[in-house]
């Protein structure tokens, strides 16, 4: 990662299968109908399917009190990003176009939470293969962040929804696979059913960054492309200045762990979710607000995610 060019190159290949998605979207092969369908199958199959295979394969896989770490890096980051987002937008929302409870809530729900999945694991993949299984297991912690501190964030109360989380099939799938390995149960199983969970787990990463391209270019045709500026620049400034700087701090300041700063530099580059946009509509708040958010970080991070993931590795020395 000495120079910028296979950062670039690789960042630029994940949002070109972005591209693919919307270009399938615009000629009608992929359809607004199809979309549970593919979000279902890609929830509940093939990404379960994708962890179990890394963990299964996963040389670097240790006890349960090296995998405890990741999840907590996650859950603590997203919670307290979070905790940012809804604070900027009570106290500074309102100067930048956030006037109502609605927008702020959707504004803080945004920008609290990092694209953690689609985009940071295909270039954990190329740069940091040997940290695949820590970028899982803060995956985990994230989640659980999302379905109990974003859910209340986002309806104004519990809800129960952490529930969600906690019995959702990819972290099923983690849980099932790292106690495979644990009691040394996974030598037990039968190469075909390996084979076959591992091109499941091939299929995970294309099939959610086509899904994610599709739905990215339906909100732009509905929001009719970025809107507020000044809500825009927010967004860019908390989630792509403001929160990789808090992320990276941390990283150097409470671990030891070169895996584990290698996971907060990935997180750290990215951009917002797409995801909260669903929880935005679901919870009818201000889903222009998110579009706008969703939208303007996602193109800004074609420049800042080659650059964070440079000034991360520099900053860490690593």
């Amino acid at each position: 990662m000495t120079s910028l060019y296979p950062i670039i190159s690789s960042v630029m290949g994940v949002f070109l299968v972005m591209a693919v998605g919307a270009i399938c979207r615009r000629t009608g092969w992929l359809t607004p109908q199809a979309d549970r369908t593919l979000a279902s199958l890609t929830a509940n199959v093939t990404l379960p399917a994708y962890f179990i295979h890394k963990i299964l394969g996963s040389e670097e896989f240790g006890s349960l009190t090296t995998a405890w770490p990741p999840p907590l890096f996650g859950f603590f980051s997203t919670a307290v990003g979070f905790g940012i987002g809804l604070l900027f937008a009570r106290v500074v929302g309102p100067r930048v176009g956030l006037d109502s409870d609605a927008k702020q809530r959707a504004f803080a729900l945004c920008v609290g939470i990092c694209n953690y999945g689609y985009i940071p694991l295909p270039l954990a993949e190329k740069f940091y293969p040997e940290v695949l299984l820590e970028l899982i297991l803060h995956n985990v912690g994230v989640d659980l962040a999302l379905w109990s501190v974003g859910i209340m964030i986002i309806s104004g109360s519990g809800g129960g929804q952490w529930k969600k989380a906690v019995f959702s099939a990819p972290l099923l799938g983690v849980v099932f696979a790292s106690s495979m390995r644990l009691l040394s149960f996974d030598q037990y199983l039968p190469d075909p059913i390996l084979t076959a969970i591992g091109t499941l787990g091939d299929c995970a990463i294309p099939l959610g960054l086509l899904l994610g391209g599709a739905i990215i270019v339906d909100f732009m045709g509905t929001s009719g492309g970025l809107g507020s500026w000044k809500v825009i620049a927010s967004g860019i400034f908390l989630r792509q200045l403001v929160m990789p700087a808090l992320m990276l701090t941390a990283a150097m300041l409470l671990t030891s762990s070169v895996d584990l700063k290698r996971v907060m530099i990935l997180e750290a580059a990215m951009p917002v979710a797409i995801f909260p946009i669903v929880l935005v509509r679901l919870y009818e708040r201000d889903t222009k607000t998110a579009i706008e958010v969703v939208l303007s970080t996602s193109i800004a991070g074609i420049v800042l995610i080659p650059a964070w993931l440079a000034i991360g590795a520099w900053w860490l020395g690593l």
